[in-house]
C-alpha cells in the first residue's frame, strides 16, 4: 500500500521543515501532529448539540415503557431494599 505524500508547493514544503526543526521532529511526524491538531479544533468547532444530535435521535427511536421507576425500583437495583 502506497502511502506517500508529495508536496509540491515549496512554501508549504518549508513550513511544515520549519515546524519540524523547532519541534526537532521528523516530517511525518510533523505532519500528523498537525493535522490532528486541526481536526481536533475542527471538530471541536461543531456545536456540541449538533454533534449530539444522532445519539439524541437514537435514543428517541426506543419504544417508551408504561413502567415508571420509583425509589423502590432504583433501591432493588442497588441491593438496598
Amino acid at each position: 500500500m502506497d502511502m506517500a505524500f508529495s508536496v509540491k508547493d515549496e512554501s508549504t514544503d518549508a513550513a511544515v521543515r520549519r515546524l519540524a526543526k523547532l519541534k526537532n521532529q521528523t516530517l511525518t511526524d510533523t505532519i500528523r501532529e498537525a493535522v490532528e491538531h486541526e481536526y481536533q479544533r475542527s471538530r471541536a468547532a461543531v456545536p456540541l448539540i449538533d454533534r449530539l444530535r444522532p445519539l439524541t435521535e437514537r435514543y428517541r427511536a426506543f419504544p417508551q415503557s408504561p413502567l415508571q421507576a420509583d425509589k423502590a425500583f432504583f433501591d432493588d437495583l442497588s441491593g438496598d431494599a
